[in-house]
């Protein structure tokens, strides 16, 4: 038996949207099919696997159609890619001019990937990349010529499969609905105003850690945090920044979250409450990871993984950060 080719779509939105527009945008294209999964905070990705025998269109028509309707309903002009897998078609819709579709058929993907630089593939970062040009890995072609045992004494076994894979164009992930507005929220109220910056920092730091116990149990990532401070006054600030890649790891979001602190330069504020929301949830499954070549953050994710299970075996006060500890 054959497996059905797949056709996904990736719409870029050159619009600031609203959630609401953001929202609406969705909502028209389920028209089409109902696989859509927003990529935010402006793109849209389609499987029309399915909705191509029902509006017996070519998958570039198809794509096409998608484009004019977003423009014709909500004036948002797009570009597109068009390929066999989530992963090639994003990479497309990089390389399409605004307006634009590229699209790389199934059996033409390996001879577009080719020549494309490393930089091109989802999670090389600037170690990474610098790391394989120094051994004369330029190309994404090289990277899919190269033998696998030579690429993992350079990245590790883990990494080098990845990238491998990638490499290769092999993306498994499906397109999945997202669920609308998903977000988590943790809070702490003082006992009383505080003007310390050390319990500032310490009451930051444990929510920050919280929000990744509870990622983390419920396999998501964040790719955004929003800090609110409350004051004694019963004014409040808020401010929010989207995280480098979604992740769930809780150092990542503790210096994003601190960071957001030192933004508000609260030197002699009489605080009495912080929340820390998280949002633009996506499943831990579908969230591409930035390779790392530090054994650092390799033990860190280790550590964090076995503090977790011991939670979960004892409570979930058993294991804390030592920052936190009484």
């Amino acid at each position: 038996m054959t497996t059905r080719q797949r056709h996904i779509a990736h719409l870029h939105l050159h619009a600031e949207l609203t959630e609401t527009q953001y929202g609406d945008a969705i909502e028209l294209m389920c028209g089409i099919t109902p696989h859509v999964q927003a990529v935010q905070p402006n793109a849209l990705q389609l499987d029309l696997t399915s909705a191509l025998r029902y509006f017996d269109l070519s998958p570039y028509d198809m794509v096409q159609t998608a484009k004019m309707r977003l423009k014709a309903h909500y004036g948002i002009d797009s570009s597109a890619g068009l390929a066999g897998n989530r992963m090639l078609a994003a990479m497309a819709a990089d390389a399409s001019a605004p307006g634009d579709t590229t699209w790389v058929p199934t059996g033409q993907a390996a001879d577009w990937l080719y020549p494309r630089p490393v930089t091109a593939l989802p999670g090389i970062g600037r170690a990474t990349a610098e790391t394989l040009n120094k051994y004369g890995l330029h190309t994404i072609g090289q990277i899919a010529d190269i033998p696998g045992a030579t690429l993992q004494r350079l990245l590790g076994v883990g990494s080098a499969r990845l990238l491998a894979e990638r490499a290769r164009g092999h993306d498994p992930r499906p397109v999945t609905p997202s669920e609308p507005a998903a977000h988590m929220v943790a809070d702490l109220m003082l006992e009383r105003d505080c003007l310390d910056p050390a319990q500032h920092h310490r009451a930051v730091l444990g929510l920050a850690d919280r929000i990744g116990q509870r990622l983390r149990g419920e396999s998501q990532t964040a790719g955004r945090l929003t800090l609110t401070v409350r004051y004694a006054d019963h004014s409040s600030t808020t401010r929010t920044r989207a995280l480098s890649e979604p992740t769930n790891h809780s150092p990542a979001l503790a210096a994003t979250a601190l960071s957001l602190l030192t933004s508000l330069g609260l030197q002699r504020a009489r605080v009495r409450a912080f929340a820390i929301r998280a949002d633009r949830l996506v499943p831990a499954k579908n969230a591409y990871r930035q390779l790392s070549l530090d054994p650092g953050d390799i033990r860190a994710r280790t550590a964090e993984a076995a503090a977790d299970r011991a939670r979960r075996r004892f409570g979930p006060e058993a294991v804390r950060p030592a920052t936190l500890a009484d």
